[in-house]
């Protein structure tokens, strides 16, 4: 199984979950990232991505993953920003073709669990098969790993 994890990272817990899995899989990181970054100041881009968020606004992408068709499977990785994908994944989300491709959700937040990620995710990826997703407090403390491990296993991207 040809597997990407694609994920957007803002205060780095998403990168940790993601650096996880990567070590889990064997499978290709990729960072999504916005053409113009978002502010160090964590209020200053609270504001912002609450207003992103509330007009649907996709921002343009720094780069997309070469070679996309190759992968059968993408672990796709999301900060909860006010209860859907961050504004970056959207973008990732609606400008690739998915199509044929199992896509599960890691969603790190700091409290509001998955909100309407997953159906928000399926809403932008029509043709792809959505797979169990994992919620994640945060960094996924201590115990991140196992829980890890147990939800690949869980969804078939290791044994």
């Amino acid at each position: 199984m040809n597997t990407l994890i694609a994920y957007f990272s803002y205060t780095g817990h998403t990168k940790g979950i993601a650096q996880q899995l990567q070590e889990l899989t064997g499978g290709t990181l990729f960072e999504v990232k916005p053409a113009t970054p978002y502010s160090d100041d964590y209020d200053t881009t609270e504001r912002q991505g609450r207003k992103e968020t509330k007009d649907g606004y996709r921002p343009e992408l720094a780069e997309m993953p070469a070679e996309l068709a190759s992968y059968d499977t993408i672990l796709l990785g999301t900060p909860n920003w006010f209860n859907t994908v961050a504004p970056p994944m959207a973008s990732f989300l609606a400008d690739s073709d998915l199509s044929g491709k199992k896509i599960a959700l890691f969603c790190t937040n700091g409290g509001g669990g998955l909100g309407h990620t997953v159906a928000d995710i399926r809403a932008i990826c029509k043709d792809a098969e959505i797979l169990d997703s994992i919620n994640i407090y945060e960094d996924g403390g201590s115990g991140a790993r196992g829980n890890l491990s147990d939800w690949l296993k869980k969804i078939g991207v290791i044994k």
